[in-house]
């Protein structure tokens, strides 16, 4: 059955102001990519067209529009594997244009956070990220419910006013 969740590069087509997302795991589904880092791989950061993919690619053009794009992640201390590895394939969110900040999860004990990962677009509508419990998207749900969507952003912005811009987040 089709989804009727407009995909995400269509939700950033549309997207005039701000997109901004808030992680809130320490681990996800792992992927090909995440198995060869801890093999051993590693990306040249040098060759360009190795590692740049249509994601980065998407995130350039909406930015080239002038549309801020911003991604917290709120993390558990000491980091874990995944994070470690996410950590280190942020320069290319970085180099396509998204803005980045990490926030230690012990500081974040006083912000009310919403149970699910989510991307809010315009401060307007949200898809909000369902995950089983070995990290594997689930479920994206869209929603534009005015008082789901104050309280993502207040939380959103409350991560990012604490958090630490990731060229200067040591993992």
């Amino acid at each position: 059955m089709p989804s009727s969740v407009p995909s995400f590069a269509e939700l950033l087509g549309q997207c005039e102001r701000s997109a901004v997302h808030l992680e809130l795991r320490d681990s996800y589904a792992a992927t090909d990519r995440f198995e060869a880092w801890k093999r051993g791989e590693r990306i040249n950061w040098v060759d360009h067209e190795s590692w740049w993919h249509p994601y980065d690619q998407l995130i350039a053009d909406t930015v080239a529009r002038g549309v801020a794009i911003r991604r917290a992640r709120v993390v558990s201390e000491p980091v874990s594997e995944y994070i470690r590895w996410e950590h280190y394939v942020t320069h290319a969110n970085v180099t396509a244009g998204e803005q980045v900040r990490w926030l230690p999860r012990r500081q974040a004990t006083t912000i009310p956070l919403p149970g699910n990962d989510f991307w809010l677009f315009d401060d307007a509508l949200l898809r909000v990220h369902h995950f089983s419990g070995d990290g594997a998207v689930v479920e994206d749900e869209i929603t534009a419910a005015p008082e789901v969507v104050k309280l993502c952003s207040a939380a959103f912005e409350a991560v990012w006013e604490r958090a630490i811009p990731h060229h200067r987040y040591k993992v």
